[in-house]
Order: C-alpha cells, then sequence, then structure tokens
C-alpha cells in the first residue's frame, strides 16, 4: 500500500453551544422555560433574579453593588403595529436594527449588561389580588367526588370490611364516575393466589357496589353507560313511586328502561323505527324515551371533577387604540413571563479581580466558564422574547381584519410568508408560534391558531381555513333543530358565499369543531 498526501476542502455546519441553547429555548413553552431559569439558578452560582437579590455584605468592597456594566440601556420589549411604517420591519428592537447578532461560540470577549434586564412588571392592584387568591382559593377547595361519597358513607352502619370494600370501591372509580375495572380483577388483586380469599373479597365487593351504586349522584358505581343510564332511570322510578314530580310518565320510564337494553350503537344513531320494532313500541313512544335518556347524566363524577385548569398565561398581549381609520394595535410583551435575571456582580467582580495560577487555574477556569454561560443564559433569552415579538408583531399586521372583526375575516396566512418578511427560517417560526400565546380583543389564541391554507372564491381570491370554519360553526348554531343542515347543504351554503369548499372538506371542518353529524344533532 502507497501512502501519500492529499488536499480536500469541504463544508459543514457546526451549531456552537450557545447557538443550541438558543434553538432549545425558542422552542419551550412558558411553563417549561420558568423551570429551565429555576434549574439554571440551582446550577449557576453567577446567576440571580433581579429582584430577589439578597442583601450584600460589605467587607470593604465599596462598589460590590455597582453593576459591571451599565452603560448599555435596557431592551424595549413595546412596539406598535405601525412601527413597519416608520421603517422599524416587524418591530424589532433597535440593537437588532443596527445589525448587533447573536452569534458567537463564547470565544470573545462579550460587553455584557450585568445588571437588570425585562423591566419591572407594573404593580398589581390591591383588588385584584385579592380576587385571583379568592378564585384560587376556591379552586383548591373544591370537593372531589371521593370526598363527596365518603362523607355519606359516614351516615351508614357496616362492617368493617364492607366499609373498607366500599371505600376501595370509591377510590377505584374513575373521574367520569365509572368502575371500569370488573370486581373479579379488583378481588384477585388483592387475595392474589388465594382462591377462598378472592371468593371473599369477591362477595364483600358486590355489597359494596349496591351501596355505591345507591349513593348521590345518581349512576355512580356503573360499570358501562347502559347501566349508568339505567340506575338513573330506576332511581326516577322509585321516586314517582313516592309521588316526586320528575316531569315523565311510568308508560315512558319504562320505555326508556328497555331502550338503554339495546344495543348502545342504535341509541347513538337514534335509529327510532330500529329501536320502536325491537321494543314493541310505537315510533312517538320512542321518541318520548329517548328524548328523556338524553336528559339523563351520562358522565355522574363531570361535576366534581376538579377542573384545575392550566390557565394560559400570554406571551404577547395585543391592545387597540383609536376607531375607524385610526385604529393601531399595540403589541407588548407580557412581563409577567420574563424571568429578570442578572449576572451576580459581586461574584463576577470577584472573579474579575482573582488572579489564579499553578493548581488554582484549571477551577478558575470552570468558574469563567461557568460565568460566561450565565452570560449566555441572558442574552439568549433575550433573543428569544425578541423573536417572539417580532413575530407576534408581523402575525398582527398581516391578520388586522382579524383584530378587528374576528374569525370571519381571518386571511390565509403559511409559515414562509412570516418567514420571509422577518429574514427568518421556517423552522425558526414554527418554533416561536408553537406554545406561545397572544391575548387579543377577542379572546387567548395559539400564535398557530393566525395561520391557514386558503380555499379558493369566485373572486379568484383565497379565504381562510379558519375563516370557513367559523362561517360552518355559524350556520350550524342558526339551523332548524328539527331539520339541521347536512355536509352537502354545507357545502352549498358556502358555494352560495363564494368558497369553494368540497362536502368532504366540509365534514372535516365539522369534526375539528367536534359537531356532530345531521342525524345527530337532530332534535326528536
Amino acid at each position: 500500500m502507497k501512502q501519500g498526501l492529499s488536499l480536500r476542502v469541504s463544508q459543514h455546519l457546526a451549531l456552537t453551544p450557545q447557538l443550541q441553547q438558543s434553538i432549545r429555548l425558542l422552542q419551550l413553552s412558558t411553563l417549561e422555560l420558568s423551570q429551565e431559569v429555576e434549574q439554571l439558578l440551582d446550577e449557576n452560582p453567577f446567576l440571580e433574579r433581579a429582584d430577589d437579590s439578597a442583601e450584600r455584605e460589605a467587607y470593604g468592597l465599596e462598589r460590590a453593588d455597582t453593576p459591571a456594566a451599565s452603560d448599555d440601556a435596557e431592551p424595549d420589549y413595546t412596539t406598535s403595529s405601525s412601527a413597519a411604517e416608520t421603517g422599524d420591519e416587524g418591530g424589532a428592537p433597535a440593537d437588532l436594527a443596527q445589525g448587533e447578532g447573536w452569534e458567537g461560540d463564547g470565544s470573545v470577549e462579550m460587553s455584557p449588561d450585568d445588571s437588570e434586564w425585562g423591566g419591572d412588571a407594573p404593580a398589581r392592584d390591591g383588588a385584584r389580588e385579592q380576587d385571583e387568591a379568592e378564585a384560587s382559593e376556591l379552586a383548591r377547595s373544591q370537593e372531589s367526588l371521593q370526598d363527596f361519597l365518603k362523607r355519606q358513607v359516614l351516615g351508614l352502619r357496616l362492617s368493617a370490611e364492607d366499609g373498607a370494600a366500599l371505600h376501595f370501591l370509591i377510590e377505584s372509580l374513575n373521574d367520569d364516575g365509572y368502575l371500569e375495572d370488573p370486581l373479579e380483577e379488583l378481588a384477585r388483586g388483592l387475595a392474589g393466589d388465594d382462591t377462598e380469599q378472592a371468593e371473599a373479597v369477591l362477595e364483600h365487593f358486590e355489597v359494596a357496589l349496591r351501596l355505591l351504586q345507591s349513593l348521590e349522584p345518581t349512576g355512580v358505581g356503573a360499570r358501562n353507560l347502559a347501566e349508568c343510564l339505567r340506575l338513573q332511570l330506576r332511581a326516577r322510578q322509585e321516586a314517582a313511586a313516592r309521588g316526586g314530580a320528575h316531569g315523565a310518565d311510568p308508560d315512558t320510564l319504562a320505555q326508556a328502561l328497555r331502550l338503554v337494553e339495546q344495543p348502545m350503537e342504535l341509541l347513538a344513531r337514534r335509529d327510532v323505527r330500529k329501536l320502536a320494532q325491537l321494543c314493541g313500541a310505537s315510533e312517538a313512544h320512542t321518541r318520548e324515551a329517548l328524548a328523556l335518556i338524553a336528559r339523563l347524566e351520562p358522565k355522574p363524577g363531570r361535576r366534581f371533577v376538579n377542573v384545575e385548569r392550566n390557565v394560559v398565561v400570554p406571551d404577547v398581549i395585543v391592545g387597540k387604540t383609536g376607531s375607524g381609520t385610526q385604529t393601531r394595535f399595540r403589541v407588548q410583551l407580557n412581563p409577567d413571563v420574563m424571568p429578570r435575571l442578572r449576572v451576580h456582580d459581586i461574584y463576577a467582580n470577584a472573579l474579575k479581580g482573582h488572579r489564579a495560577g499553578g493548581r488554582d487555574a484549571a477551577n478558575h477556569a470552570a468558574l469563567q466558564q461557568r460565568l460566561q454561560e450565565a452570560r449566555w443564559f441572558i442574552k439568549n433569552i433575550q433573543q428569544r422574547f425578541d423573536t417572539i415579538l417580532r413575530v407576534s408583531s408581523a402575525i398582527v399586521e398581516r391578520q388586522k381584519n382579524f383584530f378587528m372583526h374576528g374569525e370571519l375575516a381571518m386571511r390565509p396566512l403559511v409559515l414562509r410568508e412570516i418567514a420571509d418578511e422577518l429574514g427568518l427560517h421556517e423552522s425558526t417560526i414554527s418554533r416561536v408560534t408553537t406554545a406561545k400565546y397572544m391575548a387579543t380583543p377577542f379572546g387567548t389564541y395559539e400564535l398557530k391558531y393566525f395561520f391557514g391554507s386558503g380555499l379558493g372564491t369566485e373572486s379568484g381570491g383565497n379565504a381562510s381555513s379558519t375563516a370557513v370554519r367559523a362561517l360552518i360553526k355559524q350556520f350550524v348554531a342558526a339551523e332548524s333543530p328539527t331539520k339541521p343542515l347536512s355536509d352537502s347543504q354545507l357545502s352549498d351554503m358556502l358555494k352560495e358565499q363564494g368558497i369553494e369548499c368540497a362536502r368532504r372538506t366540509v365534514a372535516k371542518y365539522r369534526e375539528a369543531l367536534k359537531i356532530a353529524p345531521a342525524n345527530l344533532r337532530k332534535a326528536l
């Protein structure tokens, strides 16, 4: 084999650690970013919150509280949708407009602003804080289904075994109030391989199940939907026999009980003719029974579900100013979601004034790296919010009609349009618009909501798929309950509005809106 030297020229893309962190922070949601900030605050001693700075000890450090660099002005995170008219494209901050980039691998010395950034959040109104505290306290004090049932059990006289079995079944209920696992499986899970003990446990479970199904809310402890409806109908029969008023005669209740014994598919389709044949009743009587069944609660535990909703905190707030032709929309970042961080100036100044040598050189280099990481993190968070603001401003500029008239005025918009306008890649726009929310005069929406494909119109233009879905929802809301609109009729109505939308597309949009088909929307 002959050895030799050769020269080859090639290109490759290498992502620096700072760029990797910038991309990762950009795609995080507000909650994930908060967790990331907390983690780095625990790991990096050079990073601190600007509003949680501890008291500084004075050991002759007269200038300990002086920021390492205070000449840089704090960035302004507020822009107006009219910024484009003044030449500031997309509402970009001034430092970006001047050409200052975010690239770099940390090999050159930065001139960071170690002072706090992000601006102070406006002081909260005292009444608002009190209202929020009361609302959160009310949410925490909501009684669960299990607690409600256990409170009823306190009034029952049960043996220790039956009481334990009843509590076990209560804890086995799902959020809807159903007992999903068969009693035999639950008994085997407690008794193991002991057959005799499993049979004894099963007997206690059968007794406990009857007790459970006698508690409120009616229908709790059912194994399936048919049993849940049957329990509620029987409870109404018993109440009617005692003289209670339930708005249904005994014949209708009896017919409803016969109906719930039939396959649930027939009830779901409201196949009146087939159900009437199976039950040997008239179609009119069957319709009355179906109307009674429709008023029952298919999920007894629904009202006890702890709706500890994940309150969506918007990243961007859009406000309206002016009126008529002078209407402008002000786009600003939500200060409540912006972490106010800075480099710990005492540690940074101490490290800067320390000259290490020999065995301390490695430790000194490691600390220098942690300091640089803290500066990178602050800069990357700044970049994240700057990019969100730029993209949001561009969206508001493109979707002005939505902010004026609502979702019916939404125009088609794709990621490439915003990417070309801001000079960014489509993948960057996709990361920015995922799990980021904008508070508008019409509600809070994910940024991705403002993007949608276009459907052709008779005039040669395009209509946004979002606007078409809103139009379908409007048509369905105004339809006659006895004669609901089919997908073909909805398609024809859209064509009358000049929008070419096939029946299959209408069905797809209707399902996305969680609107039932016409046969299930028909009132009996």
